[in-house]
């Protein structure tokens, strides 16, 4: 097995800064703690000075812009499980690591992709594209991999032999060894892993315990590690809360880009689509707005999702300010693609139909879009009418022209030729509207197909519809 990790050492500001594109210098603030201390500093902040332990006041004088949050667990957990949904297309097995990281099984991708350099770069441009800072490396074992992401990022080591050597010339202080422990080991003279591989084991048991001594046998691939496979839920749902309120539609557009890229990462996952899905604002006073997302089929691109969305947000007017916005999707069904000629022919950079329907009833509404759907009525008169575009429509009756005339009008000249019939329509007895006609298809004398009809009673044609 061959076992790629993946370290997002931003995660928790990407976390606790969702709403914001750019941050500037910031910082976390540690919630467990009686005083308001920093937690976390980002470069820009520690450029300025700014320091874990410090109490915000100190950091407010180095950094005046400095932006604070308060670090939050939950949220980086949920971050974490949408990144690993993104990483679902590369392996079968996904598996979160609590310290914002993500293990996987690439062995049996590598022919797929094409090789490990062809799969490492298409992780590294989509995590780039998403925004997030990452380092990558990749062993036979998932502890090593975890440890070597942090000090050796783009690695890739298949020889084990090769993989025990390298960890032997590591440093103690990234052996992933509890701090308590390293500094104990560093007490008694060891500098590198190599010093404590060589100690005999009832020694080293003592002196760093046996959870210690079960870290190094994972790192060297000695014990099996138990990685739990992570599975993606049925339904989704996320938040964002805003700091302050957002007015208009412009402030919302990158909180909403990020819920509707994450849901298009889990829809990957899944392999699945979306075809509804509700954009839920909170306001100030306790009142909501809803938005909902209707889609003519399923879709999974993050893209066309935050288009869609985007100009069903820009036709709402809101009431108040904002001040978090949720997505909420229930039905995932499965995504099957249009099926397609194994030999097509390359098409323009038209739209199909299915988008520029979408496209049209999110900028004009679903109102404003009709589309013809089939009457159980013999009456052609009455057998359709304008339905809304998201009904699926049954196909037409065969011998029927789809040019039918608002109402029937006498045929100027006889028929050349009678194409087809008699079609007896006898119908309409219980609302006092009967009608007996018999139709026929037939060829003018100017060459056109139409439908016209005689009744019984009067011998005189009616035209009632035109065939293409």
């Amino acid at each position: 097995m061959f076992w790629a990790c993946l370290r997002f050492p931003g995660l928790a500001f990407s976390a606790a800064f969702a709403a914001a594109p750019e941050a500037g210098p910031s910082a976390l603030l540690d919630q467990q703690a009686r005083q308001r201390l920093i937690a976390l500093p980002n470069a820009e902040a520690a450029a300025q000075g700014v320091r874990r332990g410090q109490s915000l006041a100190a950091a407010r004088a180095l950094c005046p812009s400095l932006a604070v949050r308060p670090r939050d667990r939950d949220a980086e957990a949920g971050l974490l499980a949408e990144l690993a949904a993104w990483c679902y297309q590369f392996s079968g097995h996904v598996s979160l690591v609590p310290s914002q990281a993500i293990l996987m099984e690439v062995g049996a991708s590598l022919r797929l992709f094409d090789g490990w350099p062809k799969l490492i770069a298409q992780l590294k441009h989509g995590l780039s594209e998403q925004g997030h800072a990452h380092t990558i490396a990749a062993t036979p074992f998932p502890a090593a991999s975890w440890v070597f992401a942090a000090s050796a990022d783009g690695m890739a080591l298949p020889d084990v032999d090769g993989v025990r050597r390298m960890l032997g010339a590591l440093p103690l202080a990234r052996s992933g060894l509890p701090a308590s422990t390293v500094t104990s080991l560093q007490a008694m003279g060891f500098r590198r892993l190599e010093e404590v591989f060589h100690l005999p084991r009832p020694e080293l048991t003592r002196r760093i315990g046996r959870q210690g001594v079960g870290w190094l046998d994972r790192l060297r691939g000695e014990a099996p590690t138990a990685l739990p496979a992570w599975q993606p839920p049925a339904s989704f749902r996320q938040t964002i809360e805003f700091d302050g309120e957002l007015d208009g539609s412009q402030p919302l557009l990158f909180p909403l880009r990020r819920l509707t890229r994450s849901l298009a990462n889990q829809l990957a996952a899944r392999d699945g689509g979306v075809q509804r899905f509700t954009l839920t604002l909170e306001h100030a006073r306790g009142e909501s707005t809803r938005i909902v997302v209707a889609m003519a089929a399923p879709q999974r691109e993050a893209e066309r999702l935050f288009e869609l969305a985007r100009t069903r947000l820009e036709r709402t007017t809101l009431p108040e300010p904002a001040r978090s916005l949720e997505l909420h999707a229930d039905e995932l069904p499965v995504f099957r693609p249009p099926m397609r000629d194994l030999f097509e022919p390359i098409k323009g950079d038209g739209l199909d139909w299915t988008t520029l329907d979408e496209r049209l009833r999110a900028r004009l509404g679903d109102a404003a879009l009709k589309q013809i759907e089939l009457v159980a009525d013999h009456r052609p008169e009455r057998a359709s009418r304008y339905g809304t575009p998201t009904a699926k429509v049954p196909p037409p009756p065969q011998r029927r022209p789809l040019w039918l005339l608002r109402r029937p009008e006498p045929l100027r000249h006889e028929p050349a030729v009678l194409l087809s019939g008699p079609e007896r329509i006898e119908s309409g007895w219980w609302d006092e509207d009967d009608i007996r006609r018999d139709y026929y298809i037939v060829r003018t004398p100017q060459g056109q197909r139409a439908w016209a009809y005689r009744s019984p009673e009067a011998q005189s044609w009616m035209l009632h519809g035109w065939f293409a």
